[in-house]
């Protein structure tokens, strides 16, 4: 088990962190891509993974040279996504951490993903009560990459940010973590990196 005792607070991110849920993500954004007539790259798809779906939509338009409306295009994604038939499952290597850890240390989840569907996801495997905070996409006015996500949950479990670590799955997340102070661990393709 990862020696985690010079820290007082673990934060997880949860998609592709905690929640193997990243492939089903991607898949609702390349339906959305095709709606929108955004070219599809799976790679620059999962490289926004933890960034807020409207400021995805804003990076898009940049890159693109497109100005849909962020929020039509964060509704569709959102409503491709729910359509899907996908019951997004634990990644064991975090899990391990996470009940390992629990009830000794404060615990929170740093999320891209809006509250109802972040909600939805930790009640579904019983980690939500589990929780001392949860910071999501409407609680924050800058997501990932900025540290606010994090900076936020260290807050509401009142410890300070260099006193916390945070497990993540991308570059704009890892970012976030090391910018608020943080140190980080890292996920990839659901092992984890240490």
């Amino acid at each position: 088990m990862i020696d985690l005792s010079s820290y007082k607070a673990i934060i997880f991110d949860m998609d592709g962190t905690l929640v193997d849920s990243m492939g089903a993500h991607i898949d609702a954004w390349q339906l959305t891509c095709d709606a929108f007539d955004y070219p599809f790259d799976r790679d620059y798809q999962y490289s926004l993974g933890g960034v807020p779906t409207f400021e995805t939509v804003h990076l898009m338009n940049a890159k693109y040279g497109k100005s849909h409306d962020p929020a039509k295009v964060a509704l569709y994604k959102k409503q491709a996504f729910e359509g899907l038939d996908h019951v997004p499952r634990l990644i064991q290597d975090t899990l391990d951490v996470f009940n390992h850890y629990k009830g000794s240390v404060p615990i929170a989840v740093g999320t891209g993903s809006d509250r109802q569907h972040a909600q939805m996801v930790l009640n579904e495997h019983g980690l939500l009560a589990q929780l001392s905070a949860l910071v999501t996409a409407d609680d924050v006015s800058k997501g990932k990459p900025h540290p606010e996500t994090f900076l936020r949950a260290a807050e509401l479990m009142g410890v300070a940010p260099q006193h916390c670590v945070v497990f993540e799955d991308t570059d704009m997340g890892r970012k976030a973590a090391v910018d608020g102070g943080m140190a980080c661990f890292m996920v990839d393709n659901t092992r984890l990196i240490y």
